[in-house]
């Protein structure tokens, strides 16, 4: 399975060495970084009404 961007513990940061992926509760596979099969600690990410938007892979629109 591939990294899960729609869980709300997948975090993402951006440093001088690269773009840096991290699952917040460390459940992830390692090597390549990947969400597991069927992970059972998933969460949909929210998104409030407070003037936020978010932008699916480089499509700019939201």
């Amino acid at each position: 399975m591939g990294v899960r961007h729609d869980c709300r513990h997948y975090s993402t940061r951006t440093t001088t060495a690269g773009v840096v992926q991290r699952c917040r509760l460390g459940v992830h596979d390692d090597m390549p970084f990947a969400c597991p099969e069927g992970c059972v600690f998933f969460e949909a990410r929210t998104i409030t009404s407070v003037g936020w938007q978010r932008f699916d892979d480089g499509s700019g629109q939201g």
